[in-house]
């Protein structure tokens, strides 16, 4: 299978070469120049286990790899030492008609280490493929998952170093802590002094940055990166609504051939785009419900066509959603144009000049398989209240907020399809804000994050996890700051260490 820039459509590459460069050279990323029909495969899909699925589907789109490639691959990556359940991705029934679907019972605790466990083994077979000279240098900017679940995946991995820019003050306690104390020679974490735009945008940059690029392959590397700009994520993601799928019919939630709802929280448009695209293949989701925070850009995009990056940037609760520039968003463009590789590069052109752009009404065609709104930090503790009261299920600030715009849903459609809240996270990532929301701005106060985690676990019955407990020892590693002007410096300056 041949990948497409979403901006130049005469690169035809294969799918080792876009795993090891992340994006094009012009800045498009790189789609698939079809998606399979997997309509008369899904009754074999209902009855295999994760690891099985995923060879499968993944096994659609790497044809550079053999099967038993990525079978190894697949099982190096989703063990029962790095996911402490069996399901990998398990669902845990809510309410009637209602089910969570569990992303975070990895090493992290959060939804990126379903590719980012996946993604060294492709990257590093991809550079075999490619037959790479120089290492890889990853770059990645994180709102708080992405950069610990990388750097976690990455780790003393031979033939690659990794960089993490994350926004200074801009994470949790929590995942802080997790990037700050990470092991490894060839990992160097950054905290850059602005916001998680400020960061992506400073990533882009140095990517698309011809000098920049020849001072690293002057030093033995070559760039490549593990945000969901790389395809390398975002395939694994798509597996995991299959596998939602087969657990809803194992439930008896639904039969095979039943369409079901999904609703998403929403940042980088990643996780979402990777259900519209399961959808896309033949897996029966009926409406795609994007869920954001008071960082409400997507809102505006789904319902007035218009996206608009120039407004206040806004600190919440749910920080991995505190995005003004969602750029997986590029690829669901590139499909509204209907593949129109120059339309899709002057709306990003637009969006990197003006801060804004406006679809067509032919092109907004598209938004009709969505339906979005946002959710605040207030509604957001009352959700996790709610939730944990009527239901006796505990959720993080992320998961509430699409716990939130599904009941909107339901409100505006009285559409009560069976249906998946994507939870992307642990509560205890998030324990000030989660145990706040339970039992009120008292019950923190004059806590630190370890005591906090351990008065949610005696409040709600539930357990801290293994991952939680062995920060609290763990030596601060990482302590490099940097203005967001200067984070290719900070690069350069530890290469040449």
């Amino acid at each position: 299978m041949k990948y497409y820039s979403t901006r130049d459509k005469s690169l035809a590459v294969n799918a080792p070469y876009t795993i090891v460069n992340g994006i094009s050279k012009e800045g498009g990323l790189f789609v698939p120049a079809s998606l399979p029909d997997i309509s008369n495969k899904l009754s074999v899909y209902m009855n295999i286990g994760y690891n099985e699925l995923a060879t499968e589907i993944l096994s659609l789109f790497l044809e550079e790899f053999s099967k038993d490639e990525i079978e190894k691959m697949v099982n190096s990556a989703y063990t029962s030492v790095a996911f402490k359940n069996s399901s990998i991705t398990p669902i845990k029934r809510i309410a009637p008609n209602l089910y969570s679907l569990e992303l975070w019972h990895g090493p992290t605790l959060a939804f990126k280490d379903i590719a980012l466990q996946l993604l060294p083994h492709l990257l590093t077979e991809s550079l075999k493929k490619t037959h790479h000279e120089k290492d890889a240098l990853i770059l990645v900017a994180t709102s708080g998952d992405t950069g610990k679940a990388a750097l976690e995946g990455f780790a003393d991995v031979p033939g690659v170093k990794l960089v993490t820019f994350y926004p200074h003050g801009g994470v949790s306690d929590m995942q802080y802590r997790q990037m700050a104390t990470q092991k490894g020679d060839n990992v160097l974490v950054v905290a850059v002094e602005g916001n998680f735009d400020d960061a992506q945008t400073g990533v882009k940059k140095i990517f698309a940055d011809e000098d920049a690029n020849k001072q690293v392959y002057d030093l033995g590397y070559t760039f490549s990166s593990a945000n969901s700009i790389n395809w390398g994520r975002l395939l694994p993601q798509i597996v995991y609504y299959f596998a939602a799928y087969k657990q809803m019919i194992d439930a008896r939630a639904i039969s095979i051939g039943e369409g079901i709802n999904v609703t998403v929280p929403t940042g980088n448009f990643g996780n979402i785009l990777a259900a519209f695209y399961a959808k896309q293949m033949g897996l029966p989701i009926k409406k795609l419900i994007c869920a954001s925070n008071k960082n409400d850009v997507l809102v505006d995009f789904f319902n007035n066509h218009t996206y608009n990056a120039k407004r206040k940037f806004y600190k919440t609760i749910s920080p991995s959603m505190d995005i003004l520039v969602s750029s997986n968003l590029e690829r669901l463009i590139f499909e509204a144009t209907d593949r129109d590789d120059e339309r899709t590069a002057q709306l990003m052109t637009s969006l990197s000049t003006e801060g804004h752009y406006t679809i067509t009404p032919k092109e907004a065609e598209i938004t009709k398989e969505f339906f979005s709104d946002y959710c605040s930090d207030d509604k957001t503790k009352k959700t996790i209240k709610s939730v944990w009261d009527k239901y006796g299920y505990l959720m993080d600030p992320h998961t509430a907020v699409a716990q939130y715009v599904y009941s909107k849903y339901l409100e505006a459609t009285g559409d009560y399809t069976p249906a998946v809240i994507v939870s992307t996270a642990s509560p205890y990532k998030f324990g000030k804000d989660v145990l706040t929301a339970i039992k009120g701005e008292e019950s923190v106060k004059g806590l630190n994050e370890f005591e906090i985690a351990d008065k949610l676990a005696e409040a709600t019955g539930t357990k801290v996890p293994e991952q939680i407990l062995k920060l609290k020892d763990a030596p601060i590693l990482h302590k490099v700051v940097c203005p967001k002007g200067k984070m290719f410096e900070s690069v350069i300056t530890w290469l040449k260490k």
